[in-house]
């Protein structure tokens, strides 16, 4: 019980307070009411907090998924260095999630295997415990696939029932969605096209398997950082520019790097910088396949060619955006992610040649796909950031929106 002594001075402090604030606005033309004081703070209480808190949870969440997509990159550049990409021969997306579990079953899958021409003319006389090495690595490439599924999945449809995505964000987020869900049927047409007639999956499917993994990749990366409350850059237009042309010849080597993997050609013309006795072979050598554009895909000497012109492409023009954002004063930030992009390309390049060099063993080749990776998402992150936009106009399109939040 407090002393009425006591509650007398509390309430004559409360009334001082109340009449020093209602003075105040008096003073400058208007009236403050408590009851109004309350219900703005509350009000601002019961709005920002759980958008903060919502808009924290979706940038993390999509951070979590942008690095799964990247460590299934690496294992599926793993399953197809060690030639594990055909050990499982058959697609069940709910059944295979459980790999056999005692030695009838292991039996079972490795006489399925038996049956491929990969296992007959390469991998004839294959021990059981061969067999599971190669099995472990596909297992945990498809595993990982349904995790990612399931990862995006769930806390997706939780922030749709929380109401905290606006309707922009939610239309980026289904277009993801929809893609993550075609990549599992393009993941098993690509492994179909090396089950009857080849030894190997086709390196046109596999390429398209690894680029709508980077396509996905790439969207999130883009839409993390439109979420982000940054002013627009004042970068030139020239800038802007070759920006763009360093994604979109990150995207072009990226897709040669698949082809060169498909084809095993880089463990043939294991020279530098000359390849196959010179800098640029012969025509007749690079362009003897009919019809003529089929060697752009098909000749392992073409695919490898392309795959050094376009870094030395990415060489250069690196090092030219990054003396073009120093020298045109873009700003700190740009310059820098300028220069770290610049960086990372020569490391890139550095780490080509030592790979082709040894003739691509797992480690380096891990390295250089890892590597790569970092090279798209320092792209993205230059180019996305260079890009024109209106500040105002972005933040509504990608904020939570405030009346659905509870």
């Amino acid at each position: 019980m407090v002393p009425k002594s006591l509650r007398v001075r509390i309430v004559m402090a409360e009334n001082v307070q109340l009449g020093s604030v209602t003075r105040l606005a008096r003073g400058k033309g208007g009236t403050i009411r408590c009851a109004q004081i309350h219900s703005s703070a509350a009000s601002m209480t019961d709005i920002s907090a759980p958008q903060t808190s919502h808009h924290r949870a979706v940038r993390w969440w999509l951070v979590s998924i942008a690095a799964l997509i990247a460590i299934m990159v690496l294992v599926g550049g793993a399953t197809r260095l060690t030639e594990s990409g055909l050990s499982i021969v058959e697609w069940k997306p709910v059944a295979g999630t459980l790999p056999p579990l005692n030695q009838e079953q292991w039996t079972q899958a490795f006489e399925a295997y038996k049956t491929i021409p990969q296992y007959r003319e390469l991998n004839a006389g294959m021990s059981l415990a061969e067999f599971k090495t190669i099995f472990w690595w596909e297992w945990s490439h498809r595993l990982l696939g349904r995790v990612i599924g399931v990862a995006y999945l769930l806390p997706f449809l939780w922030f749709l029932w929380r109401g905290a995505l606006s309707a922009e964000l939610r239309r980026r987020l289904w277009l993801i969605f929809g893609l993550g869900a075609l990549q599992g049927v393009v993941g098993w047409w690509m492994v179909a096209s090396g089950l009857s007639e080849r030894v190997e999956v086709s390196q046109y499917r596999l390429a398209t398997h690894l680029m709508l993994a980077l396509l996905i990749f790439s969207a999130i990366v883009w839409t993390l950082r439109r979420m982000a409350d940054r002013p627009p850059s004042a970068a030139s237009s020239r800038l802007k520019i070759s920006s763009v042309a360093l994604l979109v010849l990150t995207f072009v080597q990226l897709y040669l790097g698949a082809l060169l993997a498909g084809l095993r050609a880089g463990r043939v013309y294991n020279t530098w910088p000359h390849i196959d006795g010179a800098l640029i072979p012969s025509a007749a050598r690079l362009f003897f396949e009919k019809p003529w554009w089929r060697n752009l895909f098909d000749n392992t000497l073409t695919v490898q060619f392309e795959h050094r012109m376009v870094a030395y492409a990415l060489f250069v023009l690196a090092i030219l955006h990054a003396l073009d954002a120093v020298r045109s004063r873009a700003g700190a930030i740009a310059v820098n992610g300028a220069l770290w992009l610049a960086a990372v390309i020569i490391l890139q390049a550095a780490l080509g040649v030592l790979t082709l060099l040894n003739q691509v063993p797992v480690l380096l080749g891990l390295a250089h796909q890892a590597v790569g990776m970092s090279v798209l998402t320092l792209a993205i992150f230059q180019a996305e950031r260079l890009a024109a936009r209106q500040r105002e106009r972005q933040q509504q399109k990608l904020a939570l929106p405030v009346s659905h939040i509870s």
